[in-house]
């Protein structure tokens, strides 16, 4: 906290128990699930126009799958943009490994991790548009009581590491979702001053400059923190196996 009183944040990590982490097997498929158990599923919903938030994205697969019943799925939301103007704006062209999200999809998951770059401080409009397609879902409340968080992108260290998150919490609002920030949970990593680091208690985040500059490997590790800890927090509100009520 700034001056004025107030007590420091532990520099501790968030204790994620050991005998929750499982071995990452790369070669697992999405979607698997075990004999007799379906796995919880966290959607890792994003929109990278450059590849900074994708990047972010695929290690916090890593985190969710690194605990023991929960997997990530890993979703991109249309492009809004024409090829042409894509093209003009020296966009790379994206492949079809991570397929586009449907609306109808949503209700498949029991949590949410939403990434985005900044425009002017708010969310991008590929992701905007993507959350004004929801009308039905919000109509019907299909998504309220899900936990959800966020990760960023922003150009400068004054872009929007925290208020892309925060703008962007009226979505969940409206849905009656749960957000979910992380706080000062990858503890000592929030507080070094020894490097340029994107991320904030709202979510993991990085800085992408003119768009030359890549993730650097604080800023990976604290998505893939992100995503055990979401990760951890779905278990803990997920019902009991043999619960038969709904959410509500």
């Amino acid at each position: 906290m700034g001056k004025g009183g107030g007590c420091m944040p532990s520099r501790n990590k968030f204790p994620i128990s050991e005998s929750a982490e499982r071995p990452v097997n790369q070669a697992e498929a999405t979607g698997s699930e075990a004999e007799g158990f379906k796995k919880l599923r966290i959607f890792i919903v994003f929109y990278s126009m450059y590849g900074h938030i994708e990047k972010l994205a695929r290690r916090m697969k890593k985190g969710v799958d690194g605990i023991e019943g929960v997997e990530g799925v890993l979703y991109k939301v249309p492009e809004t943009l024409s090829p042409d103007v894509l093209e003009q704006m020296k966009v790379p062209q994206k492949g079809d490994e991570i397929p586009v999200i449907s609306v109808d999809e949503l209700v498949e998951a029991d949590g949410f991790l939403f990434g985005f770059p900044t425009r002017y401080g708010c969310m991008a409009a590929q992701m905007k548009a993507f959350f004004d397609s929801t009308g039905k879902l919000w109509n019907e409340q299909k998504l309220a009581g899900l936990p959800a968080g966020f990760f960023v992108s922003t150009g400068t260290q004054g872009g929007g590491q925290e208020t892309t998150a925060w703008t962007a919490i009226t979505q969940l609002a409206h849905h009656g979702m749960l957000y979910v920030p992380i706080g000062y949970t990858f503890g000592a990593g929030m507080f070094r001053m020894d490097s340029i680091r994107g991320g904030s208690p709202y979510g993991a985040g990085t800085f992408s400059g003119d768009g030359s500059r890549e993730p650097s490997e604080q800023e990976l590790a604290l998505a893939e923190h992100q995503g055990k800890f979401m990760a951890v927090t779905v278990k803990r509100l997920a019902p009991p196996l043999n619960a038969t009520c709904s959410r509500f």
